[in-house]
């Protein structure tokens, strides 16, 4: 693998000053010979003057400038030679080609994929990525275009993320998508990560941005989902009614307010469930006997 390696250059300021007065003075000379033409050596002249000016343009190629977060990649004759991260203006050899690469933050949304769950469901997913250039020769010369790279490989660890967990748990001991946003976005960030160290790249952040059931299944999945919330929350109904009949029952014998025999306390706490578990108000009814007749 290719890696970045510093290269030396000139002041850019120092080789413009220099190279614009050696043009000027080829330009003088240049002038002045064509004014002395009619002796013979003059001719000289004007071909040094000529050469010399077309040599000063060529140099003048060589100058270029580097913005805060980039890097100039130069290359001489294909053979890579450095980078260049200063920022300023610098010269070096005119006949470097060079290419410049953004090292600022970057970040992408990835298309809305449509992909199997752990558990066969079809799912829709999407993920914001976050990141960076950290080695500009590899990113120029181990890949034929690092951004594109980056968006497919990302897209492809996403989709391989998604066939590892489920959309939802319906076990407590069991991951996914929807419950275990942190330790997704961990795992997704690193299989990007892996995957684009060898174009030069570092994943800063990688986040699922978009998660739902695709829409041919999204309203069975929406009932399932209301029927285990419904069941979940009947659980605590019953557990809470529980405790507050135990409690009656306990402070009623503690204060000996009245005493219950078995019978009694089955009809106190079948009353007491249904007024605690039932959606409905419920509808007092005074009763001028006993429960025995």
């Amino acid at each position: 693998m290719i890696k970045e390696q510093t290269q030396s250059t000139q002041s850019g300021l120092l080789a413009l000053l220099v190279l614009l007065l050696a043009a000027g003075a080829t330009v003088a000379l240049l002038v002045f010979s064509i004014r002395e033409l009619d002796q013979p050596e003059r001719g000289i002249g004007v071909a040094i003057a000529i050469a010399g000016f077309f040599a000063a343009m060529i140099a003048l190629a060589g100058n270029f400038s580097v913005g805060p977060n980039e890097a100039m990649v130069l290359q001489l004759f294909g053979q890579y030679t450095g980078t260049v991260r200063t920022p300023g203006l610098h010269w070096a050899n005119p006949f470097l080609s060079k290419r410049k690469i953004s090292m600022r933050v970057r970040n992408f949304e990835t298309q809305h994929l449509k992909v199997n769950d752990h558990e066969g469901n079809p799912i829709e997913i999407a993920a914001v990525v976050v990141w960076k250039v950290y080695d500009s020769a590899e990113a120029c010369f181990e890949v034929d275009n690092y951004e594109n790279y980056v968006h497919v490989q990302s897209e492809a660890a996403l989709r391989n993320l998604a066939t590892a967990y489920a959309y939802d748990a319906h076990e407590e001991d069991k991951l996914s998508l929807r419950g275990n946003t942190e330790l997704v976005a961990s795992q997704l960030k690193t299989e990007i990560d892996d995957r684009l160290k060898k174009a030069g790249v570092e994943v800063l952040e990688a986040r699922i941005s978009h998660l739902a059931y695709s829409p041919e299944i999204a309203q069975a999945m929406l009932q399932r989902q209301q029927a285990s919330a419904i069941i979940a929350a009947r659980q605590k109904i019953v557990e809470g009614a529980v405790g507050m009949v135990e409690m009656a029952l306990e402070m009623l014998s503690r204060k000996k307010l009245v005493e219950l025999d078995e019978e009694r306390k089955a009809a106190m706490v079948s009353n007491l469930l249904v007024v605690l578990c039932g959606e409905r108000a419920t509808q007092p009814v005074i009763n001028t006997g006993t429960i025995y007749q």
